[in-house]
């Protein structure tokens, strides 16, 4: 019974995401990854479509891969970076005010916005990541949630021992959408060679970043 409870909380989980209306497409060289936008975080929601009608991901990279951690992108001073330069650092001028919650969090998949170390946690106006993270035994989320104070619901837990993430992350970035098709160009993209500030050797660069048009039938 326990077993099919938390199959259907996970299902509900997933019908929930896919319920969403915003959904984006980044089209790579090594695929498509299409995402959903959370309603619950609406702030990061808007100014996340907002850039993408405006096409402002177009051309920029992923400038940092971690194995077993993340994927990041959206600095737009990747679009015409030099070679092995430093990247990071660009923005938009503003910050998105954090949308922290109990309900999102850094699941195999997770959408979130980077930030620097303010205090507020406030979001970087642009950027983001996408986590792969690893997975987690029962003991390593308690002694987290010890650390933390943030209690992990079954199906959470579910996730992070089956098919992994970045629980530690919980509570300190905004977690704002999850792609739901497309973590195998995810996992090529995080296999590639980087160097010692974890940019990728290559340039693997978001072609083009759109909406993806709703049809009201799931």
């Amino acid at each position: 019974m326990k077993k099919l409870l938390l199959t259907f909380l996970s299902t509900l989980l997933i019908v929930s995401a896919f319920a969403q209306k915003n959904k984006v497409i980044i089209t790579t060289e090594y695929g498509k990854i299409t995402m959903v936008l959370y309603d619950n975080t609406p702030k990061h929601r808007d100014n996340f479509m907002k850039l993408v009608k405006e096409k402002f991901y177009d051309g920029t990279l992923f400038h940092r891969i971690i194995p077993q951690f993340m994927i990041q992108g959206g600095d737009p001073d990747s679009k015409n970076a030099k070679e092995g330069a430093m990247l990071g650092n660009g923005d938009v001028g503003y910050k998105i005010d954090a949308e922290i919650n109990e309900k999102n969090y850094h699941k195999y998949g997770a959408l979130a916005a980077a930030r620097d170390n303010n205090p507020e946690k406030a979001s970087s106006g642009c950027q983001f990541y996408i986590s792969v993270g690893k997975q987690f035994t029962d003991e390593q989320l308690d002694q987290l949630s010890q650390r933390s104070g943030r209690k992990y619901t079954p199906a959470q837990r579910t996730m992070y021992k089956t098919k992994g993430g970045t629980p530690h992350l919980d509570g300190n970035y905004t977690v704002f959408g999850e792609v739901i098709d497309g973590m195998d160009v995810v996992e090529k993209i995080i296999k590639e060679p980087r160097n010692s500030m974890d940019r990728p050797n290559k340039d693997i660069r978001m072609i083009k970043v759109r909406k993806k048009k709703f049809l009201g039938i799931f």
